[in-house]
């Protein structure tokens, strides 16, 4: 376990959730969903309430009003484009603002969907990446997704695409600026997806969080195989964070997906949990991404002892070992999350022939969770790796 001060960027130096979330809007801005002084100016505000998830809450939202306004602003004024900019970021720091919140409340729900409704705007004025808001057809419902055309929309045939699921405590906006645009300029389109547990899908269809991810990475893979543009032969899965545990359980029971993607690992997430509440119980902080009440609201369980019953099917043991198309993992030689020893049981015990382990040292930066300390060297390496993967058959 990393200590405390070795987060990189640790701009609250007492509190490892509020330097992680903080670094969260800070690693959007290479692709347009922040800007530093606007994140620093909410950090130097909280500076004084540590810890206060309300005033988090408040502040960034705060901010979010401030550059969505002036974003509607130029739009009224005839400049669609920086506007839109504008509501970019705003989205984001609605989103970051609210992660916090438990329980959740009819304010931060509304702060929410003001973010939805941001991206949604901007998309309207954004044409490169053009972005589709689409709704994938999910049993009686459906599931909330952003479909991030690939450019050229073309290579002489259809395109391959990547389906990417959310983690614990992430939004398929937040993900969208988790270098996506960088991802779909090399001819890959992307679905970013709020799954059962995460984003709209819980917070106002009441989807709560499942094991069985391919109880929805199924009806996903085939809204995508049904696209004109799409080729289904060249569909992948990824996701972030415990989409580490998403991603490889799609792939291992949904074999039509043709590569897989763990951002994060994840073996054992009842065992990672336990361990969790007994620090907690000793006074003892975990390294936690969100308030810890967090995972009892994804799984709609009313106490400790529910949580950790209803996490016992979240093992990849005896999964990952059916996955048989090529797998890539990433993680941080320093996460203070899940620990290194965790995520090499998982990749020993992958199926796949074709499978790599990328380890980010501290040299080299991506040392911390998913990469929090530099995110874009991250999303280099699993972009060119999916370039070669996707590529088709010659």
């Amino acid at each position: 376990m990393a200590a405390q001060e070795e987060l990189s960027f640790t701009y609250f130096p007492e509190n490892y959730r509020w330097s992680h979330g903080l670094l969260i809007g800070l690693n959007m801005a290479p692709w347009g969903g922040a800007e530093i002084g606007e994140v620093n100016r909410v950090g130097l505000r909280l500076k004084k309430c540590v810890g206060d998830d309300d005033a988090w809450f408040r502040e960034w939202a705060l901010e979010a009003r401030i550059v969505e306004d002036r974003g509607r602003e130029r739009i009224a004024e005839g400049h669609a484009v920086s506007g839109a900019q504008y509501l970019q970021r705003a989205s984001a720091y609605y989103h970051v603002g609210e992660r916090f919140l438990q329980p959740k409340s009819k304010e931060g729900n509304d702060a929410y969907m003001r973010g939805v409704q941001a991206l949604r705007d901007a998309a309207k004025y954004i044409k490169r990446p053009r972005l589709e808001h689409v709704e994938v057809p999910y049993g009686d419902t459906s599931l909330p997704a952003i479909y991030v055309h690939a450019e050229p929309a073309n290579r002489g045939g259809k395109v391959p695409a990547m389906v990417f699921f959310d983690g614990l405590d992430v939004t398929k906006e937040i993900q969208y600026f988790k270098g996506v645009s960088d991802l779909v300029s090399r001819g890959i389109a992307c679905l970013i997806v709020d799954g059962p547990g995460n984003g709209e899908s819980i917070r106002f269809r009441n989807l709560y969080l499942r094991h069985d991810t391919e109880h929805y990475a199924t009806p996903v893979f085939d809204y995508l195989a049904a696209r004109a543009e799409v080729d289904p032969k060249r569909i992948g899965v990824m996701a972030i964070s415990l989409g580490g545990y998403y991603a490889p359980r799609a792939a291992a029971f949904e074999p039509r997906y043709a590569c897989c993607i763990a951002w994060g690992a994840q073996w054992d997430y009842q065992k990672i949990w336990r361990d969790r509440f007994e620090r907690l119980a000793k006074a003892d902080t975990p390294s936690l991404s969100v308030a810890s009440q967090h995972i009892a609201w994804v799984l709609n369980a009313g106490s400790q002892q529910d949580v950790l019953k209803r996490l016992e099917p979240f093992k990849l043991d005896g999964v990952v070992q059916k996955i048989t198309c090529p797998f890539v993992m990433l993680h941080g030689e320093g996460d203070e999350q899940i620990p290194l020893v965790e995520a090499q049981k998982c990749f020993d015990a992958v199926g796949s022939r074709a499978k790599t382990f990328k380890l980010f040292t501290r040299e080299e930066g991506g040392y911390h969770h998913c990469q929090i300390d530099n995110q874009s060297i991250c999303s280099a390496y699993m972009w060119d790796w999916l370039e070669q993967v996707l590529e088709p058959a010659r």
